[in-house]
């Protein structure tokens, strides 16, 4: 591995700390060390806007992917593969005798040939839940985000091929499936997308049976394109309604929202002007 990615390595590392705390003060709390920095997953999960999916429009071209965003001369694949070995050694951007195993069934290999990438949020499931807003930049950062551990991972192609683009409502993994849920909504969290109400309902579920705690995600930057709504958004895809309080607002599972960075902040009062409504 050069020089130059060891250093764009240390350089995400940090940037998503500092959007880590970010994203702990929008739920209340007060940085002080790691515990800090988690919360009830359930409360993540309300946190989602619900609304319908889209239902046209995708293509898996409009997802550039495998880039090497870094430029370290590692592609995605290669930086994924690297991040998830359980053993091996790292050459270059190869890893040599390396072991991995696969999340959704406890599948491992010594061949990395046999496994796929997987999107933990299917690219089609990113499109219909309000990428279809993002201009080509944020999807292809999306496609490619080394930035959260669990956006992309190593499992085995059998597994990644029966749940295709499924979402849990209609798809869970044979074992691992509290941890699934949590990486599940931490994605959709961090890329602000949103959820159906079945989808909604089977996480609640699955979450219902979760003790642990799970960690906040680090918000990822977002740029909307100008673009026709697609067939089967309405009014709340994409973009949260408006209400007339924030009571409502979280009543109705939206929010928080936080100044500068959400434009909703500027639709409520900021009564503890902490930079944080709704929350």
């Amino acid at each position: 591995m050069s020089k130059s990615g060891v250093f764009s390595r240390k350089s995400r590392v940090c940037t998503s700390l500092v959007a880590v705390v970010m994203a702990a003060s929008t739920f209340g709390f007060v940085p002080a060390g790691s515990a800090a920095t988690k919360t009830d997953p359930v409360r993540i999960l309300n946190s989602l806007p619900v609304s319908g999916e889209a239902t046209s429009g995708y293509s898996r071209s409009l997802f550039s992917h495998w880039s090497d965003l870094d430029s370290d001369g590692c592609d995605t694949r290669e930086e994924v593969l690297i991040q998830e070995r359980v053993s091996g050694q790292v050459s270059g951007c190869k890893v040599v005798n390396g072991k991995w195993v696969s999340q959704f069934d406890g599948v491992s290999t010594t061949n990395a040939t046999n496994f796929d990438i997987d999107h933990f949020v299917p690219l089609k499931e990113a499109w219909d839940s309000g990428a279809w807003r993002w201009d080509r930049g944020t999807r292809q950062r999306y496609a490619n985000d080394l930035g959260y551990a669990s956006s992309l991972i190593a499992v085995s192609a059998s597994s990644n091929r029966s749940k295709g683009a499924r979402d849990p409502a209609q798809w869970l993994p044979n074992q691992n499936r509290c941890r699934y849920a949590k990486d599940w909504i931490g994605v959709k969290f961090r890329w602000r997308l949103s959820v159906d109400s079945r989808e909604k309902k089977s996480l609640g579920k699955i979450l219902a049976n979760c003790s642990a705690t799970m960690k906040i995600p680090p918000r990822a930057p977002t740029k909307t394109a100008t673009l026709t709504a697609p067939s089967g958004v309405t009014s709340q895809a994409g973009a949260d309604p408006r209400f007339g309080t924030c009571g409502a607002a979280i009543k109705a599972g939206f929010g928080p929202y936080i100044k500068g960075t959400d434009s909703q902040y500027s639709w409520y009062i900021d009564r503890d002007r902490d930079g944080v409504v709704c929350e």
